[in-house]
C-alpha cells in the first residue's frame, strides 16, 4: 500500500489561533451561563421576599379579623426581626347597602400596610377586607 507522506515541516494537531478560539468561544458561553444563573437567583430570591411580605400581611390581616369587636382607628405594628412595619386603618362603612337596599349596620373596612425600605427606596404593599363588626359576639 501506498500511504501519501506528510510534509516533514507540516505536523497534524490544532493551530495555536485555533485554540485561542476555542476558549474565546468557551468564555463567552461560560460568561452567558454565569449572567443566567444570577438571574435566576435573583428572580428567586426576589420572589421569595414577595412570599414573605404576602405571608406577614395574610397573618396580620387574620388577626385584626379574629379580633371580638373593632374600633376605629390607626396603629403601626413592628414586625420583629424584620424591618417592616405594619399599619393598621379600621375605618367604619357608613352607607354600606346590601342587595335589597337595606344599609348594613356596623361594617368596618380594614386595611393593612406593610413598609419596608429595600434597594434604596421605600417599599409598600398591602391587604383590605371589610367585617361586620358584630360576626364574633355572643
Amino acid at each position: 500500500m501506498n500511504h501519501p507522506q506528510i510534509p516533514s515541516g507540516k505536523k497534524n494537531g490544532f493551530l495555536l489561533l485555533e485554540v485561542v478560539l476555542a476558549l474565546g468561544i468557551f468564555g463567552i458561553a461560560c460568561t452567558g451561563l454565569a449572567v443566567a444563573f444570577h438571574r435566576m437567583a435573583d428572580a428567586a430570591s426576589m420572589a421569595q421576599n414577595e412570599m414573605r411580605i404576602t405571608r406577614i400581611l395574610d397573618s396580620a390581616l387574620t388577626e385584626q379579623l379574629t379580633f371580638p369587636t373593632l374600633e376605629e382607628g390607626v396603629s403601626q405594628i413592628p414586625v420583629e426581626g424584620t424591618d417592616i412595619e405594619l399599619d393598621v386603618i379600621v375605618t367604619p362603612i357608613e352607607d354600606l347597602e346590601n342587595q335589597d337596599g337595606e344599609l348594613l349596620q356596623d361594617m368596618f373596612h380594614v386595611k393593612v400596610t406593610a413598609n419596608w425600605f429595600e434597594a434604596g427606596a421605600w417599599q409598600s404593599r398591602s391587604v383590605e377586607t371589610w367585617r361586620n363588626n358584630l360576626m364574633y359576639q355572643p
